[in-house]
């Protein structure tokens, strides 16, 4: 049986970073300089459709905005369950959660 891994009610057992598009993250690149060569200059994403809410690049985005690809980049620091909560966490807060 699978254990459950819980974080903020998000269940990271099952391995996935679920995404509900609400935009928060691409409205708010100016926390992480990684996303500087993204960032209009208000912390908005270039490829951000304030009309939408959603990506215009979706489907051909950076690694960096896609939570499972960018792991590669981090799995010497990280294991994938503490990647996913750091990642939940960041989401939750930018949410106004703690």
């Amino acid at each position: 049986m699978q254990r459950k891994i819980l974080v903020q009610g998000v269940d990271l057992s099952s391995k996935k970073f679920y995404c509900d598009k609400c935009g928060l993250c691409c409205q708010n690149l100016n926390r992480s300089s990684l996303y500087d060569d993204l960032n209009d200059g208000t912390g908005v994403c270039i490829y951000y459709d304030v009309e939408t809410h959603l990506c215009k690049i979706y489907n051909k985005r950076p690694d960096k905005c896609n939570i499972e690809k960018y792991y590669k980049y981090v799995a010497e620091q990280y294991s994938f369950e503490e990647y996913l909560k750091l990642n939940v966490e960041s989401c939750m807060k930018l949410r106004g959660g703690k």
